[in-house]
Protein backbone atom coordinates (compact mmCIF):
# COMPACT_ATOMS: atom_id res chain seq x y z
CA UNK A 1 0.00 0.00 0.00
CA UNK A 2 1.16 3.58 -0.59
CA UNK A 3 1.65 6.48 1.70
CA UNK A 4 -1.76 6.90 3.34
CA UNK A 5 -3.74 9.59 1.88
CA UNK A 6 -6.43 11.11 4.89
CA UNK A 7 -9.60 12.67 3.48
CA UNK A 8 -13.22 12.59 2.42
CA UNK A 9 -14.38 10.30 -0.71
CA UNK A 10 -17.15 11.27 -2.60
CA UNK A 11 -19.35 8.81 -4.82
CA UNK A 12 -21.67 10.14 -7.75
CA UNK A 13 -23.93 8.51 -10.21
CA UNK A 14 -24.03 9.19 -13.97
CA UNK A 15 -26.13 8.37 -16.95
CA UNK A 16 -28.55 6.26 -17.21
CA UNK A 17 -29.33 3.34 -14.24
CA UNK A 18 -29.90 -0.16 -14.14
CA UNK A 19 -30.72 -2.64 -12.24
CA UNK A 20 -27.20 -2.72 -10.66
CA UNK A 21 -25.94 0.33 -10.37
CA UNK A 22 -26.62 0.62 -6.27
CA UNK A 23 -24.55 -2.57 -6.18
CA UNK A 24 -21.79 -0.74 -7.27
CA UNK A 25 -22.14 2.35 -5.17
CA UNK A 26 -22.41 0.00 -2.43
CA UNK A 27 -19.37 -1.59 -3.09
CA UNK A 28 -17.62 1.86 -2.83
CA UNK A 29 -19.78 3.02 0.15
CA UNK A 30 -19.50 -0.07 2.49
CA UNK A 31 -15.20 -0.36 1.38
CA UNK A 32 -14.94 3.87 1.84
CA UNK A 33 -16.85 3.65 5.46
CA UNK A 34 -14.42 0.72 6.20
CA UNK A 35 -11.51 2.61 5.60
CA UNK A 36 -9.53 4.51 8.24
CA UNK A 37 -7.62 6.92 6.40
CA UNK A 38 -11.09 7.85 4.59
CA UNK A 39 -12.70 10.36 6.74
CA UNK A 40 -16.09 11.07 5.57
CA UNK A 41 -17.79 9.48 2.62
CA UNK A 42 -20.59 11.62 0.82
CA UNK A 43 -23.24 10.56 -2.28
CA UNK A 44 -23.34 13.43 -4.77
CA UNK A 45 -26.85 14.50 -5.38
CA UNK A 46 -27.90 13.65 -9.45
CA UNK A 47 -24.41 13.20 -9.93
CA UNK A 48 -21.49 16.02 -11.00
CA UNK A 49 -24.20 18.33 -10.53
CA UNK A 50 -24.77 17.68 -6.85
CA UNK A 51 -21.07 18.75 -6.38
CA UNK A 52 -21.19 21.74 -8.26
CA UNK A 53 -24.47 22.88 -6.21
CA UNK A 54 -22.97 21.64 -2.96
CA UNK A 55 -25.59 18.65 -2.79
CA UNK A 56 -23.48 15.90 -0.63
CA UNK A 57 -25.36 13.63 1.19
CA UNK A 58 -23.32 12.38 4.38
CA UNK A 59 -23.80 8.59 3.54
CA UNK A 60 -22.21 8.21 7.48
CA UNK A 61 -25.66 8.98 8.72
CA UNK A 62 -27.46 6.03 6.79
CA UNK A 63 -29.23 3.29 8.41
CA UNK A 64 -26.75 -0.22 7.74
CA UNK A 65 -29.61 -2.51 6.82
CA UNK A 66 -30.95 0.47 4.63
CA UNK A 67 -27.20 0.55 3.01
CA UNK A 68 -27.11 -3.26 2.24
CA UNK A 69 -30.54 -3.51 0.20
CA UNK A 70 -28.65 -0.70 -2.01
CA UNK A 71 -27.22 -4.22 -3.61
CA UNK A 72 -30.40 -4.70 -4.94
CA UNK A 73 -32.34 -1.79 -5.54
CA UNK A 74 -32.60 -0.31 -9.28
CA UNK A 75 -32.15 2.66 -10.30
CA UNK A 76 -29.34 5.59 -9.05
CA UNK A 77 -30.55 5.95 -5.57
CA UNK A 78 -28.09 9.14 -5.46
CA UNK A 79 -29.67 10.50 -8.06
CA UNK A 80 -27.95 10.86 -11.45
CA UNK A 81 -27.61 13.38 -14.29
CA UNK A 82 -26.79 13.84 -18.23
CA UNK A 83 -24.06 17.10 -17.65
CA UNK A 84 -21.63 17.51 -20.63
CA UNK A 85 -18.45 19.35 -19.26
CA UNK A 86 -16.59 21.73 -21.32
CA UNK A 87 -12.83 21.18 -21.90
CA UNK A 88 -10.91 22.69 -19.37
CA UNK A 89 -9.06 24.37 -21.99
CA UNK A 90 -11.83 26.24 -23.03
CA UNK A 91 -13.89 26.67 -19.80
CA UNK A 92 -12.47 26.18 -16.35
CA UNK A 93 -15.74 27.29 -14.84
CA UNK A 94 -16.96 24.18 -13.07
CA UNK A 95 -13.48 22.48 -12.83
CA UNK A 96 -12.61 25.68 -10.58
CA UNK A 97 -16.25 24.89 -8.38
CA UNK A 98 -15.23 21.48 -8.30
CA UNK A 99 -11.86 22.39 -6.60
CA UNK A 100 -13.63 24.16 -4.45
CA UNK A 101 -16.09 21.96 -3.20
CA UNK A 102 -12.76 19.29 -2.87
CA UNK A 103 -10.93 21.77 -0.66
CA UNK A 104 -14.24 22.44 1.09
CA UNK A 105 -14.74 18.74 2.25
CA UNK A 106 -11.22 17.46 2.24
CA UNK A 107 -12.39 15.17 -0.55
CA UNK A 108 -9.27 13.29 -1.89
CA UNK A 109 -10.93 10.37 -3.30
CA UNK A 110 -13.42 10.71 -6.19
CA UNK A 111 -15.65 7.68 -7.76
CA UNK A 112 -17.77 8.38 -10.69
CA UNK A 113 -19.95 5.42 -11.53
CA UNK A 114 -21.39 5.42 -15.20
CA UNK A 115 -20.55 5.03 -19.09
CA UNK A 116 -18.89 6.79 -21.67
CA UNK A 117 -19.90 10.18 -21.11
CA UNK A 118 -19.47 9.62 -17.41
CA UNK A 119 -15.88 8.05 -17.81
CA UNK A 120 -14.93 11.40 -20.13
CA UNK A 121 -16.59 14.01 -16.74
CA UNK A 122 -13.86 11.48 -14.26
CA UNK A 123 -11.03 11.74 -17.26
CA UNK A 124 -11.16 15.39 -17.25
CA UNK A 125 -11.18 15.77 -13.77
CA UNK A 126 -8.47 13.64 -13.27
CA UNK A 127 -6.59 15.62 -14.94
CA UNK A 128 -7.60 18.87 -13.80
CA UNK A 129 -6.71 18.09 -9.84
CA UNK A 130 -3.22 16.97 -11.63
CA UNK A 131 -2.71 20.18 -13.37
CA UNK A 132 -3.55 22.29 -10.33
CA UNK A 133 -1.69 20.46 -7.85
CA UNK A 134 -4.40 19.16 -5.94
CA UNK A 135 -4.15 15.24 -4.85
CA UNK A 136 -6.70 13.68 -5.05
CA UNK A 137 -7.25 9.92 -6.07
CA UNK A 138 -10.44 9.57 -9.17
CA UNK A 139 -11.37 6.47 -9.99
CA UNK A 140 -13.81 5.64 -12.89
CA UNK A 141 -16.85 2.90 -12.04
CA UNK A 142 -18.72 1.45 -15.02
CA UNK A 143 -21.74 1.41 -15.63
CA UNK A 144 -24.45 0.81 -18.75
CA UNK A 145 -26.64 -1.74 -19.79
CA UNK A 146 -25.33 -0.88 -23.07
CA UNK A 147 -21.94 -2.98 -22.47
CA UNK A 148 -19.95 -0.34 -24.64
CA UNK A 149 -17.13 0.33 -22.59
CA UNK A 150 -13.86 -0.12 -24.37
CA UNK A 151 -11.63 -2.15 -22.69
CA UNK A 152 -13.47 -3.89 -19.82
CA UNK A 153 -14.69 -7.37 -20.77
CA UNK A 154 -17.93 -6.81 -20.13
CA UNK A 155 -19.92 -3.99 -17.39
CA UNK A 156 -21.91 -3.89 -14.68
CA UNK A 157 -25.94 -3.43 -15.72
CA UNK A 158 -25.20 -4.94 -19.16
CA UNK A 159 -26.40 -8.82 -17.91
CA UNK A 160 -29.62 -7.87 -15.77
CA UNK A 161 -30.57 -6.10 -18.84
CA UNK A 162 -29.66 -9.07 -21.19
CA UNK A 163 -31.54 -11.50 -19.00
CA UNK A 164 -34.59 -9.45 -18.18
CA UNK A 165 -35.00 -9.35 -22.47
CA UNK A 166 -34.01 -13.01 -23.01
CA UNK A 167 -36.70 -13.87 -20.32
CA UNK A 168 -39.17 -11.40 -21.08
CA UNK A 169 -38.86 -12.63 -25.42
CA UNK A 170 -39.20 -16.03 -24.19
CA UNK A 171 -42.29 -14.99 -22.34
CA UNK A 172 -43.96 -13.35 -25.06
CA UNK A 173 -43.05 -16.02 -27.72
CA UNK A 174 -45.19 -18.71 -25.52
CA UNK A 175 -48.35 -15.55 -25.75
CA UNK A 176 -47.89 -15.28 -29.21
CA UNK A 177 -49.02 -18.61 -30.26
CA UNK A 178 -52.01 -19.29 -28.34
CA UNK A 179 -54.38 -18.28 -31.27
CA UNK A 180 -54.17 -19.47 -34.99
CA UNK A 181 -54.65 -15.89 -36.30
CA UNK A 182 -50.78 -15.59 -36.59
CA UNK A 183 -48.72 -12.52 -35.79
CA UNK A 184 -45.87 -10.52 -36.36
CA UNK A 185 -44.27 -8.94 -32.96
CA UNK A 186 -41.43 -6.92 -33.28
CA UNK A 187 -39.72 -6.00 -29.53
CA UNK A 188 -37.75 -3.01 -29.79
CA UNK A 189 -34.78 -2.83 -27.42
CA UNK A 190 -32.08 -0.24 -25.79
CA UNK A 191 -28.62 0.60 -27.80
CA UNK A 192 -27.85 3.62 -29.70
CA UNK A 193 -24.86 2.40 -31.87
CA UNK A 194 -23.85 -0.90 -30.44
CA UNK A 195 -26.29 -3.89 -30.18
CA UNK A 196 -25.13 -5.95 -27.07
CA UNK A 197 -28.64 -5.70 -25.65
CA UNK A 198 -30.56 -6.41 -29.08
CA UNK A 199 -28.10 -9.38 -29.45
CA UNK A 200 -29.21 -10.75 -25.99
CA UNK A 201 -32.50 -11.65 -27.85
CA UNK A 202 -30.39 -14.50 -29.06
CA UNK A 203 -30.29 -16.28 -25.35
CA UNK A 204 -33.67 -16.60 -25.92
CA UNK A 205 -33.31 -19.32 -28.54
CA UNK A 206 -30.92 -21.53 -25.87
CA UNK A 207 -33.61 -24.38 -25.44
CA UNK A 208 -35.72 -23.51 -28.24
CA UNK A 209 -36.41 -20.62 -31.08
CA UNK A 210 -38.18 -18.23 -30.14
CA UNK A 211 -36.95 -14.81 -31.53
CA UNK A 212 -36.73 -15.19 -35.37
CA UNK A 213 -34.76 -12.18 -36.74
CA UNK A 214 -32.60 -9.96 -34.68
CA UNK A 215 -31.15 -6.64 -36.51
CA UNK A 216 -28.24 -4.71 -34.43
CA UNK A 217 -27.25 -0.87 -35.59
CA UNK A 218 -23.40 -2.67 -36.53
CA UNK A 219 -24.85 -2.94 -39.86
CA UNK A 220 -27.40 -0.89 -42.46
CA UNK A 221 -30.43 -1.65 -41.88
CA UNK A 222 -32.85 -1.71 -45.25
CA UNK A 223 -36.41 -2.25 -45.37
CA UNK A 224 -37.59 -3.66 -48.51
CA UNK A 225 -34.79 -6.72 -46.70
CA UNK A 226 -36.52 -6.78 -43.58
CA UNK A 227 -40.37 -6.87 -44.81
CA UNK A 228 -38.75 -10.05 -47.34
CA UNK A 229 -36.96 -11.53 -44.31
CA UNK A 230 -40.21 -11.10 -41.84
CA UNK A 231 -42.53 -12.65 -45.08
CA UNK A 232 -40.52 -15.48 -45.34
CA UNK A 233 -40.65 -16.85 -41.86
CA UNK A 234 -44.11 -15.57 -41.70
CA UNK A 235 -45.10 -17.75 -44.42
CA UNK A 236 -43.51 -20.68 -43.01
CA UNK A 237 -44.54 -20.48 -39.33
CA UNK A 238 -47.34 -18.52 -39.09
CA UNK A 239 -45.95 -16.65 -36.80
CA UNK A 240 -42.56 -13.77 -36.17
CA UNK A 241 -40.81 -12.52 -33.93
CA UNK A 242 -38.23 -9.86 -34.06
CA UNK A 243 -35.94 -7.93 -32.09
CA UNK A 244 -34.44 -4.94 -33.10
CA UNK A 245 -32.20 -2.07 -31.58
CA UNK A 246 -33.63 1.70 -30.93
CA UNK A 247 -30.44 2.61 -32.92
CA UNK A 248 -30.88 0.87 -36.54
CA UNK A 249 -29.88 3.30 -39.28
CA UNK A 250 -29.83 3.18 -43.06
CA UNK A 251 -26.55 3.32 -45.31
CA UNK A 252 -26.44 7.02 -44.78
CA UNK A 253 -26.38 7.23 -41.00
CA UNK A 254 -30.21 8.10 -40.78
CA UNK A 255 -32.02 6.56 -37.90
CA UNK A 256 -34.63 4.74 -38.54
CA UNK A 257 -36.78 5.44 -36.03
CA UNK A 258 -39.04 7.98 -36.76
CA UNK A 259 -39.11 9.88 -33.04
CA UNK A 260 -35.58 10.34 -34.16
CA UNK A 261 -36.00 14.23 -34.01
CA UNK A 262 -37.95 14.55 -31.07
CA UNK A 263 -34.96 15.90 -28.97
CA UNK A 264 -31.55 15.36 -27.71
CA UNK A 265 -30.01 14.03 -23.96
CA UNK A 266 -27.23 16.50 -21.82
CA UNK A 267 -24.72 14.84 -24.20
CA UNK A 268 -26.62 15.95 -27.31
CA UNK A 269 -27.72 12.19 -28.10
CA UNK A 270 -30.80 11.76 -30.03
CA UNK A 271 -33.46 10.67 -28.26
CA UNK A 272 -35.03 7.49 -30.07
CA UNK A 273 -37.96 5.68 -29.59
CA UNK A 274 -41.42 4.91 -31.82
CA UNK A 275 -39.28 1.76 -33.76
CA UNK A 276 -41.37 -1.36 -33.12
CA UNK A 277 -44.84 0.53 -33.68
CA UNK A 278 -43.39 2.08 -36.90
CA UNK A 279 -42.43 -1.42 -38.08
CA UNK A 280 -45.12 -3.20 -36.97
CA UNK A 281 -47.25 -0.30 -38.93
CA UNK A 282 -45.23 -1.09 -41.94
CA UNK A 283 -45.47 -5.06 -42.01
CA UNK A 284 -49.42 -4.37 -41.55
CA UNK A 285 -49.68 -2.70 -44.18
CA UNK A 286 -47.54 -5.16 -46.28
CA UNK A 287 -48.38 -8.50 -45.63
CA UNK A 288 -51.87 -7.89 -44.00
CA UNK A 289 -51.53 -9.32 -41.35
CA UNK A 290 -51.89 -8.62 -37.34
CA UNK A 291 -48.67 -7.13 -35.55
CA UNK A 292 -47.85 -5.61 -32.43
CA UNK A 293 -45.02 -3.56 -31.13
CA UNK A 294 -43.25 -3.97 -28.18
CA UNK A 295 -41.16 -0.77 -26.83
CA UNK A 296 -39.55 -2.33 -23.62
CA UNK A 297 -38.12 0.84 -22.60
CA UNK A 298 -37.04 1.37 -19.26
CA UNK A 299 -38.36 -2.11 -18.17
CA UNK A 300 -35.09 -3.68 -19.34
CA UNK A 301 -32.88 -1.14 -17.38
CA UNK A 302 -35.04 -1.44 -14.21
CA UNK A 303 -36.19 -5.29 -13.85
CA UNK A 304 -34.40 -5.87 -10.77
CA UNK A 305 -36.51 -8.88 -10.22
CA UNK A 306 -34.56 -10.85 -12.28
CA UNK A 307 -31.26 -9.62 -12.28
CA UNK A 308 -28.23 -11.75 -12.76
CA UNK A 309 -26.81 -12.69 -9.56
CA UNK A 310 -23.07 -12.64 -11.36
CA UNK A 311 -24.01 -9.18 -12.28
CA UNK A 312 -24.90 -8.12 -9.04
CA UNK A 313 -21.86 -9.73 -7.45
CA UNK A 314 -19.55 -8.12 -10.22
CA UNK A 315 -21.00 -4.74 -9.94
CA UNK A 316 -20.59 -4.51 -6.03
CA UNK A 317 -16.83 -6.00 -6.59
CA UNK A 318 -16.23 -2.91 -8.94
CA UNK A 319 -17.01 -0.27 -6.05
CA UNK A 320 -15.29 -2.19 -3.99
CA UNK A 321 -12.21 -2.76 -6.20
CA UNK A 322 -12.39 0.82 -7.40
CA UNK A 323 -11.77 2.04 -3.66
CA UNK A 324 -8.93 -0.05 -2.91
CA UNK A 325 -6.92 1.15 -5.99
CA UNK A 326 -7.51 4.30 -4.87
CA UNK A 327 -6.25 3.35 -1.35
CA UNK A 328 -3.43 1.66 -2.99
CA UNK A 329 -2.28 4.78 -4.90
CA UNK A 330 -3.87 4.22 -7.70
CA UNK A 331 -5.64 7.35 -9.68
CA UNK A 332 -6.76 8.05 -13.40
CA UNK A 333 -7.97 4.86 -14.06
CA UNK A 334 -11.58 2.98 -14.33
CA UNK A 335 -12.38 -0.51 -13.10
CA UNK A 336 -13.53 -3.45 -15.78
CA UNK A 337 -13.32 -7.20 -15.86
CA UNK A 338 -11.19 -9.39 -17.59
CA UNK A 339 -12.91 -13.28 -17.86
CA UNK A 340 -11.97 -16.63 -18.93
CA UNK A 341 -14.29 -18.66 -20.91
CA UNK A 342 -14.59 -22.32 -21.04
CA UNK A 343 -14.22 -22.76 -25.29
CA UNK A 344 -17.03 -25.37 -25.22
CA UNK A 345 -19.79 -23.19 -22.88
CA UNK A 346 -22.21 -23.28 -25.79
CA UNK A 347 -26.24 -23.71 -24.86
CA UNK A 348 -25.92 -26.05 -21.57
CA UNK A 349 -23.22 -23.49 -20.05
CA UNK A 350 -24.97 -24.33 -16.76
CA UNK A 351 -23.84 -27.93 -16.99
CA UNK A 352 -20.22 -27.97 -18.75
CA UNK A 353 -19.26 -23.87 -18.28
CA UNK A 354 -16.33 -22.73 -16.60
CA UNK A 355 -16.17 -18.78 -16.08
CA UNK A 356 -13.42 -16.67 -14.49
CA UNK A 357 -14.01 -13.16 -13.79
CA UNK A 358 -10.87 -10.64 -12.69
CA UNK A 359 -11.06 -6.95 -11.68
CA UNK A 360 -8.84 -5.04 -14.04
CA UNK A 361 -7.72 -1.35 -13.98
CA UNK A 362 -8.13 0.49 -17.43
CA UNK A 363 -6.88 4.30 -18.47
CA UNK A 364 -9.40 6.29 -18.24
CA UNK A 365 -7.61 8.55 -21.67
CA UNK A 366 -8.45 5.03 -22.89
CA UNK A 367 -11.73 4.68 -22.57
CA UNK A 368 -13.31 8.03 -22.24
CA UNK A 369 -15.82 8.50 -25.35
CA UNK A 370 -14.58 5.21 -27.21
CA UNK A 371 -17.35 3.02 -27.73
CA UNK A 372 -17.12 -0.99 -27.95
CA UNK A 373 -19.28 -2.54 -30.77
CA UNK A 374 -20.80 -6.44 -31.26
CA UNK A 375 -17.86 -8.02 -32.99
CA UNK A 376 -18.89 -8.46 -37.00
CA UNK A 377 -17.89 -12.36 -36.52
CA UNK A 378 -21.08 -12.52 -34.03
CA UNK A 379 -23.24 -11.62 -36.54
CA UNK A 380 -24.87 -13.42 -39.10
CA UNK A 381 -23.84 -12.86 -43.10
CA UNK A 382 -27.49 -11.93 -43.82
CA UNK A 383 -27.49 -9.68 -41.07
CA UNK A 384 -30.78 -10.50 -38.89
CA UNK A 385 -28.79 -13.11 -36.94
CA UNK A 386 -26.76 -13.64 -33.64
CA UNK A 387 -24.10 -16.43 -34.20
CA UNK A 388 -22.80 -18.96 -31.18
CA UNK A 389 -19.56 -16.38 -30.42
CA UNK A 390 -22.38 -14.07 -28.84
CA UNK A 391 -24.06 -16.95 -27.35
CA UNK A 392 -20.42 -18.00 -25.27
CA UNK A 393 -19.88 -14.68 -24.39
CA UNK A 394 -23.11 -13.51 -22.67
CA UNK A 395 -24.60 -17.10 -21.46
CA UNK A 396 -21.91 -16.83 -18.29
CA UNK A 397 -23.13 -13.61 -17.16
CA UNK A 398 -27.07 -14.08 -17.08
CA UNK A 399 -26.33 -17.10 -14.32
CA UNK A 400 -27.78 -16.68 -10.83
CA UNK A 401 -30.64 -14.91 -9.15
CA UNK A 402 -30.99 -12.14 -6.64
CA UNK A 403 -31.55 -12.74 -3.32
CA UNK A 404 -33.67 -9.64 -3.55
CA UNK A 405 -35.81 -9.47 -0.17
CA UNK A 406 -39.35 -8.47 -0.53
CA UNK A 407 -42.24 -7.38 1.86
CA UNK A 408 -45.89 -8.15 1.63
CA UNK A 409 -44.35 -10.19 -1.56
CA UNK A 410 -43.01 -6.82 -3.62
CA UNK A 411 -39.68 -5.66 -3.49
CA UNK A 412 -38.15 -3.70 -0.52
CA UNK A 413 -35.87 -1.42 -1.99
CA UNK A 414 -33.43 0.67 -0.25
CA UNK A 415 -34.59 3.75 1.52
CA UNK A 416 -31.90 6.30 1.92
CA UNK A 417 -32.49 9.17 4.76
CA UNK A 418 -30.31 11.29 2.38
CA UNK A 419 -28.86 13.93 4.93
CA UNK A 420 -27.09 16.63 3.09
CA UNK A 421 -24.06 17.44 4.50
Amino acid sequence: MSEELRGALIIGQSGGPTSVINASAYGVIRTALDADCITKVYGAHYGIKGVLEDQLFDMDEEDREELDKLMYTPSSALGSCRYKMKDPDEDETDYKRILEIFQKYDVRYFCYNGGNDSMDTCNKISKYMKKVGYECRVMGVPKTIDNDLYGTDHCPGFASSAKYIATSIMEVAHDTVVYDTGMVTIIECMGRHAGWLTAAAALANAAERNCDLIYLPERDFDMEKFVADVTKVYEEKHNCIVAVSEGIHYADGSFVSEAKTSGTDGFGHAQLGGLAAMLASIIKDRLGVKTRGIELSLLQRAGAHVASGTDISESFAAGKAAVEAMLDGETDHMVGFECERSEEMGYDWEDKGEYVCHTKLFPLSDVANYEKHVPDEWINEEGNDILGGFIDYAMPLIQGETPMKKKNGLPDFAKLKKVLA
